[in-house]
C-alpha cells in the first residue's frame, strides 16, 4: 500500500513542494522506503494524515505533537530555517500590524481585534496566548477574537483591517508577497519554542526510524538547501524528547494567569 506523506505547512507556490518531494522521493528510495507515493496531495486532511497509519512522513506543529498527537506517533527531527525569526531548530511568532497602525508593541493593542490561525496552532496561537497573558485583565485583552483558518488568511485580515494583530509564523512570513510584507509591520516576537517538527508512524521500527532520520538530515543540510532556496532550509536537527514540553509550559503558564483563551 501506498504510503502516506505530507509537506504541506510551507508551501512557496509555483510547484515548489512538487519538486522538493520529486527530489526527497528519490533520495527516499534510495535508502529502501518502498511504496512511496509518485506526487503528493495538497488537499488532503492534515490531522488524517498525521494519524494515518500508513504515514511514513509529514511535518506538523509542535502544539498538536504534544496534545493531539501525544503517543499517537513517532518523533523524527526538527528542520531548521534560515529566516528572521528563528534560531537553529527553534522559532518564535512576529505579532504584525498593518504598516499604518500607531501601535508600537503589544501593549498598544489593548481593546482591538486579534486574529489567529487555528487554536491548535503553536506559532498563530498557543504562543500569541502565552505573550498576551502577561498584558490581560480579568482574562481578557482584546475586544474580538477569531479563527480565519491559515496565517495567510490572518495576514489579510490585517491588511483589510478586519483584524488589528495576529502571530505569524516566520517562515510564512518570509514566504509572502512583497505587497504583503510591505502592507505589515513587525511590532514584536513571542518566546521562542521549537519549530515545526516532522513526525512518522507510531509502529515505524527504530532502524527504519534512523535511516529517515539520515536522508532528513543530509538532504536540509545539503541538496535541499543548495537546491530549493525557496524554502530557506538551513539544516536539520534531532532534539531531545523534552524539547517539546516548552510548548506546554507556555499553555500552562496562561492557564496559571487566567487566561485559558486568546481573548
Amino acid at each position: 500500500m501506498t504510503r502516506t506523506v505530507s509537506l504541506a505547512m510551507y508551501d512557496p507556490g509555483a510547484g515548489s513542494v512538487d519538486r522538493l518531494w520529486s527530489d526527497l522521493r528519490t533520495r527516499l528510495a534510495a535508502a529502501g522506503f518502498n511504496d512511496l507515493p509518485e506526487t503528493l496531495d495538497g488537499n488532503q486532511n492534515l490531522e488524517a494524515a498525521w494519524l494515518d497509519s500508513n504515514l511514513l512522513l509529514a511535518q506538523t506543529c509542535g502544539y498538536p505533537l504534544r496534545s493531539l498527537l501525544d503517543g499517537k506517533v513517532r518523533y523524527v527531527g526538527t528542520p531548521i530555517y534560515g529566516v528572521e525569526g528563528t534560531d537553529g531548530p527553534n522559532y518564535r511568532s512576529a505579532l504584525v500590524v498593518r504598516s499604518d497602525d500607531s501601535a508600537e508593541r503589544l501593549e498598544d493593542l489593548r481593546g482591538r481585534r486579534a486574529a489567529y490561525n487555528a487554536v491548535h496552532s503553536q506559532s498563530g496561537y498557543n504562543t500569541f496566548r502565552d505573550a498576551v497573558s502577561a498584558l490581560a485583565e480579568n482574562g481578557r485583552f482584546f475586544s474580538e477574537t477569531f479563527a480565519t483558518g491559515s496565517h495567510v488568511a490572518s495576514l489579510q485580515s490585517v491588511i483589510d483591517g478586519r483584524a488589528d494583530v495576529a502571530a505569524i509564523d516566520p517562515v510564512t512570513l518570509q514566504l509572502q508577497p512583497k505587497d504583503v510584507r510591505d502592507a505589515i509591520k513587525v511590532i514584536g516576537w513571542t518566546s521562542f519554542a521549537p519549530g515545526l517538527p516532522f513526525i512518522t508512524v507510531l509502529t515505524l521500527s527504530d532502524s527504519d526510524l534512523a535511516k529517515l532520520r539520515a536522508v532528513l538530515a543530509d538532504f536540509f543540510s545539503g541538496a535541499g538547501r543548495k537546491d530549493h532556496p525557496e524554502f530557506h532550509f538551513a539544516g536539520f536537527e534531532v532534539l531531545p524528547d523534552e524539547a517539546y514540553d516548552s510548548i506546554l509550559a507556555m499553555e500552562q503558564r496562561a492557564i496559571d494567569r487566567s487566561y485559558p483563551h486568546l481573548a
